[in-house]
């Protein structure tokens, strides 16, 4: 482990690295942004995760239903995550171009829905229904080799949004009419993950209803993204 003393990190960013049992001790913490999977983190001698998630909670209702082992709160989780989907698309429709600008090195409106693209064939399709199918050629997977560009993916794709929409739209009313059949046993049964080396290598021994969860925090997480970006975008583009 490394340790650092008396340096002097303002402003530093740290993305995508894994901070478990790190220790901040006397520090300056001022203006900081945390978002990331936070648990057990004490905050001057106070555990702060419960209050944490119980406030995202409550902003966020769906939140609880996709927790819920209740096929009949998951498929209303799927349904309100759509529409705030579409809610949002709508939004972005208004502002011509907005859904190609990126801030902060994050990824632009269309960059994201071409990921849930990705989301659900790896997540749902393979982890829930078994299928061996290749990819969605616009989706984008992983940035780690062999699965950056594997499986169908085309990297060299530049879709226009009512074609990312259109594709959206339909693994949505796939995924929903699949809700609509299944049951708690099925949820709770092994997901069939094909016996490959396709993405995602670390589903195997889960259950279906832990896969669908992967999916539907996917999909919720992302349009929290793309909202905070457009929000900033927007602010920016304020006379």
């Amino acid at each position: 482990m490394m340790r650092y003393d008396e340096v002097d990190l303002h402003g530093a960013e740290f993305r995508e690295c894994d901070l478990t049992g790190a220790r901040l001790i006397g520090v300056v913490m001022q203006d900081a942004v945390i978002d990331g999977l936070v648990t057990n983190l004490v905050v001057n001698g106070v555990e702060v995760t419960e209050y944490v998630e119980a406030e995202l909670d409550r902003r966020h209702p769906v939140r609880v239903l996709i927790r819920s082992d209740d096929p009949t709160d998951l498929r209303q989780a799927s349904r309100q995550l759509h529409a705030a989907w579409a809610s949002t698309i709508a939004r972005i429709r208004r502002t011509h171009g907005i859904e190609r600008r990126s801030v902060n090195n994050e990824w632009s409106a269309v960059q994201t829905m071409r990921h849930l693209v990705f989301v659900h064939d790896s997540w749902f399709r393979r982890c829930c229904l078994g299928s061996t199918e290749l990819f969605t050629p616009m989706g984008i997977g992983p940035s780690v080799e062999p699965y950056r560009g594997a499986h169908g993916l085309d990297l060299s794709l530049d879709p226009a949004l009512d074609e990312i929409v259109s594709v959206r739209d339909a693994q949505a009313a796939e995924l929903e009419a699949w809700l609509d059949e299944a049951t708690a046993v099925r949820f709770a049964a092994r997901a069939p993950v094909p016996d490959d080396d396709v993405w995602p290598p670390y589903a195997r021994g889960r259950s279906v209803g832990q896969c669908l969860r992967t999916v539907l925090n996917e999909t919720f997480q992302h349009h929290g993204f793309c909202v905070r970006d457009l929000d900033l975008i927007e602010a920016q583009n304020a006379p």
